[in-house]
């Protein structure tokens, strides 16, 4: 039994080392970067990224893969089941809180189908998340501020395939932002992050 609990001691210090080590590296990356946190995201991307105005927010579009019932024509609205593949899908902003001025949003897809990234502006009463829906189970683009869906480029596209990456920049005032995945049934399914510029 002893020599059990000393195995499991070794095994348990080893990965507390393992975690430090990798904690410790990042901290010394940001700080050879200025403060400016490392485009973490990127380097799991196949597209070269260029150097980027302003400060970086890293948006990382993932799902876990594996079916996904929802609603036709709209993943959560009225109608009959039919399967979208993708499974639990998240959108996470590696800042939610910049200073004004120029921001430049580096949007690497780590899941197995397309993503896009939209950025909406969110007003004082607007929880995020809540923005009404067509059938399709898309959010109104019309008052959108910019959009990063190009294929391993800037701006608008198709959708970012998987492993690729898209960027923006753009120039925001001091506010609260909405960043979401506005393909369809995307945003429903839980891609979406505020930000919050100072």
């Amino acid at each position: 039994m002893r020599k059990k609990t000393m195995i499991a001691a070794a095994i348990a210090s080893g990965t507390l080392a393992i975690v430090g080590l990798t904690g410790l590296s990042v901290g010394a990356g940001n700080a050879l970067s200025g403060g400016q946190p490392l485009p973490l995201l990127a380097s799991r991307s196949s597209c070269p990224t260029p150097r980027l105005p302003g400060t970086v927010v890293n948006v990382d579009l993932t799902n876990t893969g594996g079916p996904m019932m929802g609603n036709s024509p709209g993943m959560m609205s009225g109608g009959g089941n039919r399967e979208m593949f993708g499974g639990t899908m998240r959108l996470s902003i590696d800042q939610a809180l910049v200073g004004r001025g120029t921001v430049s949003f580096l949007a690497t897809n780590g899941g197995s189908i397309s993503h896009e990234l939209v950025i909406f502006p969110l007003a004082d009463s607007q929880v995020v998340g809540t923005r009404p829906m067509s059938r399709e189970g898309q959010v109104d683009e019309e008052r959108n501020l910019g959009e990063a869906s190009s294929n391993c480029g800037a701006g608008a596209g198709e959708g970012i395939a998987p492993g690729a990456s898209s960027w923006v920049t753009l120039k925001l005032s001091p506010g609260r932002y909405e960043v979401v995945c506005n393909l369809p049934g995307h945003y429903s399914a839980g891609m979406y992050s505020e930000l919050t510029v100072t």
